[in-house]
């Protein structure tokens, strides 16, 4: 055990999705890292991109944040769901689309039917709560219906040639003949804010239908009939305008819904975070930062945490992931769960456990 050094260590992974969230796996790294190296001064710092554990991430890092609940809200598949925000000290309301209209919410995936009507009730509590400005993660979306959903939980009214409300889903949008945004709700006086790990723009091969309706269980057909009705809304909304901004086709185009209605600002969900988390701030003295991720491959660097602190702090940096790829960016020290549990299957099963033996093995190494 090599001691003698005594080190500043700020451990600061995302969330290993559908295993870990990045509280446990941060608290499971420094376990083993303590086990080898006890005088070490660890700082705890888990984070978010703006998807899964954005909440948790910014309420755990943010003194007097207040969570509040809106009851049942509607989830991606039309089942009720339990509906979180958060209040920060200044009014600012934080919402998380993952965990109101997320994908693991799914009883089964509905590329086409599934909506964020869920993130519109919950930012419609908000509101009546008095928020005076919001901040919305996004990422984790089970649908591709450009935040019409949200929206029209908000008061947008979306409807067919013969002036009926469209069902849930992005593919009724290709039926979409108007849109009536009377009786939308005002966006909160303080502005929004939309926290993407992602630059997609809405439309075409790189956009939100082509890149992200595959993972939620999109065929090439239902892609073209995504893309299309994608295609429909932004036309009607605002000519297509804020549909190339880079990060519109975030959360299934949830970030050009917020753009285009509500004039929202959307940014890098990992740096924000960072910044509210003190993970910026921590980076400057820090002699090492051990961050992680499910997987660590060439999409890492896009926005994602693990390639936030790998600006920050270049080769200062571990990465702790469930597996590595074999397009992951080379020269980052790297540590893998499969790896360490001989199988994926085996990493799963006990992902602290193995969480604890890679923050031990990177000790060790190190």
């Amino acid at each position: 055990m090599n001691i003698a050094q005594h080190l500043r260590v700020v451990v600061a992974p995302d969330s290993f999705k559908g295993s870990l969230d990045a509280r446990d796996v941060a608290a499971a790294i420094a376990d083993g890292w303590r086990s080898e190296r006890p005088l070490d001064d660890l700082v705890i710092l888990p984070q978010a991109d703006g998807g899964e554990g954005t909440l948790a991430a910014i309420g755990a890092a943010t003194r007097d944040a207040i969570p509040h609940s809106a009851g049942e809200v509607t989830g991606p598949d039309g089942r009720p769901v339990p509906s979180r925000w958060l209040l920060l000290p200044d009014g600012t309301a934080v919402v998380e689309l993952a965990d109101l209209s997320g994908l693991p919410l799914m009883s089964e995936p509905d590329p086409l039917g599934a909506t964020t009507r869920g993130l519109g009730e919950t930012i419609a509590a908000a509101l009546d709560a008095g928020a005076v400005s919001l901040v919305i993660g996004l990422g984790g979306s089970a649908s591709t219906d450009a935040g019409a959903g949200a929206l029209a939980a908000l008061g947008m009214l979306l409807l067919d040639s013969d002036d009926r409300r469209l069902g849930p889903g992005g593919a009724e949008l290709t039926r979409l003949a108007r849109i009536d945004s009377t009786g939308l709700r005002a966006a909160p006086p303080g502005g929004v804010r939309l926290l993407s790990d992602v630059t997609a723009p809405l439309l075409g091969p790189g956009g939100a239908a082509a890149v992200f309706g595959p993972q939620k269980g999109a065929g090439a057909d239902d892609i073209r009939i995504l893309d299309a009705g994608l295609t429909r809304f932004a036309e009607l909304l605002d000519a297509g305008t804020a549909a190339s901004v880079p990060g519109a086709g975030a959360a299934g185009g949830t970030g050009y819904g917020f753009l285009a209605a509500w004039g929202a600002e959307i940014e890098s969900g990992a740096r924000a975070i960072g910044d509210l988390t003190g993970l910026t701030a921590a980076a400057a003295s820090a002699d090492l930062i051990i961050t992680g991720e499910g997987r660590f491959d060439a999409t890492s660097l896009s926005g994602k945490v693990v390639g936030g602190v790998l600006e920050l702090a270049g080769p200062r940096t571990l990465v702790i992931a469930g597996g590595v790829g074999p397009d992951a960016p080379a020269g980052v020290r790297t540590w893998s769960l499969t790896e360490l549990a001989r199988s994926a299957d085996a990493a799963l099963a006990d992902p602290v456990r193995w969480a604890r033996e890679a923050g031990a093995a990177a000790a060790r190494e190190f």
